[in-house]
């Protein structure tokens, strides 16, 4: 019994000068097997979330985040055509090489004026409205190999872009449409179908009407004359004969135009298409010509 209590009062003793249990001085048994795992999906500690890794990103993420610390609009290139902000008018690209498959593969006809509603109905080409879209920006890729004679109706083009139409024999014209005009001339079916009168095209906004007045662009209210100016300046600067479009046999078609009020050819505002009856309506109230011709 003496044993006993002399081995008591030694523990006892011990604990008295040990300092107080905490979670700071705890620590594994002897032999016990330690393990340590690195950061991400599999580090050990979660700060009370629960889960790591994607899976934690999906959970308590807000819609759309993304690592990192570059947002996805600006980790890739921002196009030419594109102008400091979204959120102004958009022209999608078409190349001269991808104008070039078109008509190689029969989804454009050179042989008749080519505008956005052409390029829309080959299929190749979407333009969404609601994305700020205001019709096609043709580009200079494929300069070299382009050899066909078009004529050709845009809404944006670059210079070497011009030159490469202008220096086949073919004629360019850039042109705006509002976006009311434009639900009109993507889809012509749908828009006959609903029996709505051909609106009149607008006017460009003020910020547009240099652009489309400049006989430099091939604006379509620039001064005819300042055009074959240009024309010609255009071909001495690159180098090429600007072939004469009086003796070509496809004058006519090179030289078809469309009223700036106009926006199908062969069609005036105001008119309603009957596809069913394959009919033409035209106004005959005098307020109504006035409107559409003014």
């Amino acid at each position: 019994m003496a044993a006993n209590r002399n081995v008591v009062d030694r523990a006892l003793a011990v604990l008295r000068t040990l300092p107080r249990v905490s979670l700071g001085n705890l620590k594994d048994a002897e032999r016990t097997k330690k393990s340590h795992r690195g950061r991400g999906i599999h580090g050990g500690k979660t700060h009370g979330f629960g889960s790591k890794g994607s899976k934690a990103r999906q959970n308590f993420m807000p819609l759309g985040y993304e690592t990192g610390n570059t947002p996805f609009y600006l980790r890739f290139g921002m196009e030419q055509y594109y102008k400091r902000h979204r959120l102004e008018r958009e022209y999608p690209p078409v190349s001269l090489l991808q104008l070039q498959k078109m008509i190689d593969l029969n989804r454009l006809d050179f042989k008749l004026p080519i505008d956005l509603t052409a390029i829309c109905n080959t299929g190749l080409y979407k333009l969404l409205i609601c994305c700020n879209h205001h019709g096609v920006n043709l580009t200079d890729e494929g300069f070299d190999i382009f050899k066909a004679k078009v004529n050709i109706e845009v809404q944006w083009a670059s210079e070497p872009a011009i030159a490469a139409i202008e220096r086949n024999g073919g004629t360019i014209t850039t042109s705006y449409y509002d976006p009311f005009s434009l639900h009109a001339v993507i889809d012509p079916a749908n828009f006959f179908l609903r029996g709505d009168p051909i609106p009149k095209r607008m006017i460009p906004p003020d910020d547009a009407i240099a652009y489309y007045t400049s006989a430099e662009n091939r604006g379509y209210l620039a001064d005819p004359e300042k055009v074959s100016q240009a024309r010609l300046a255009l071909a001495q600067k690159y180098g090429y004969e600007l072939p004469k479009i009086e003796d070509d046999p496809d004058y006519e078609m090179l030289t078809t135009r469309k009223d700036p009020r106009q926006i199908f050819y062969g069609l005036e505002p105001g008119w309603v298409i009957s596809l069913k009856d394959k009919a033409i309506l035209k106004p005959k109230d005098k307020e109504l010509l006035e409107y559409y011709r003014s």
